[in-house]
């Protein structure tokens, strides 16, 4: 019987195709290597699974078969590291931008980044968040806004926020247009849904200046080098109706 290590890589090995793991055996030896195949088939099936709730408009984009087959050659190639399947598929939109079969569609990469944000954001840590009249009467230019752990800022060089909407059920593909690099704004909002927005570069530089610890008005100010003439008031409504400005009276 092999030492522990030695084991383990083996069994490992063999759960990708290798031979059958030196020391597994069954009351039948002869049924042993089929009743690996067995497990090894559902160790792949449960893998793809895991891989297609998290990234189901990839899914979707690519198929219900194809994604099984993608799915398999990912998992093979890249093992999770943690029995916690949450913390799988970070690498998996490099894979895809990597993937041969899949050069011609190169936005795939970025609708899985936000896919896999997305996750991020729905298991982010709990923050209470800021009440309507928690600023009221506060100094903007002494004023430091702490954002929830939820969000995140990616900036996709193609229409990747505009493609996943368009794949989110009761999406009317009418009113979408697919044009150029986008900003996405991934965060949980207070009922724990995860929505997606399309920002502007100015949004994001404000965004990026305020978890640096900017003060708001220099935040704004900052923003409008970006884009001359922009409102900051939509952002900092769109993050206070989500719940993703933190109350200022609890510890940072």
């Amino acid at each position: 019987m092999p030492g522990h290590p030695e084991f383990t890589a083996a069994f490992a090995a063999g759960l990708v195709g290798a031979p059958l793991p030196p020391g597994v055996t069954a009351i039948a030896p002869d049924e042993a290597a089929r009743r690996f195949a067995v497990y090894r088939n559902n160790v792949a099936v449960s893998l793809t699974e895991a891989l297609a709730s998290r990234f189901p408009v990839i899914r979707r984009l690519v198929g219900e078969a194809f994604f099984s087959a993608l799915a398999r050659v990912y998992a093979e190639t890249h093992r999770p590291k943690s029995p916690v399947l949450l913390e799988w598929g970070d690498s998996f939109p490099a894979f895809l931008a990597g993937f041969p079969p899949l050069a011609d569609y190169p936005y795939m990469a970025d609708v899985a980044r936000i896919e896999y944000a997305r996750g991020l954001a729905y298991h982010a840590a709990d923050a209470r968040p800021a009440s309507a009249d928690s600023f009221v009467g506060a100094d903007p230019s002494q004023l430091k806004l702490r954002l929830h752990p939820s969000v995140q800022v990616l900036r996709q060089d193609h229409p990747a926020v505009s493609i996943w909407a368009r794949n989110q059920p009761g999406a009317s593909l009418e009113s979408m247009t697919l044009a150029g690099p986008e900003i996405a704004l991934v965060l949980r909002d207070a009922a724990f849904n995860v929505p997606v927005h399309a920002i502007s570069e100015a949004d994001s530089v404000m965004i990026d200046h305020i978890r640096l610890g900017a003060n708001l008005t220099t935040a704004a100010e900052l923003a409008q080098w970006a884009e001359p003439g922009h409102d900051p008031q939509p952002l900092i409504l769109c993050l206070m109706q989500s719940g993703a400005i933190l109350d200022p009276m609890e510890d940072a």
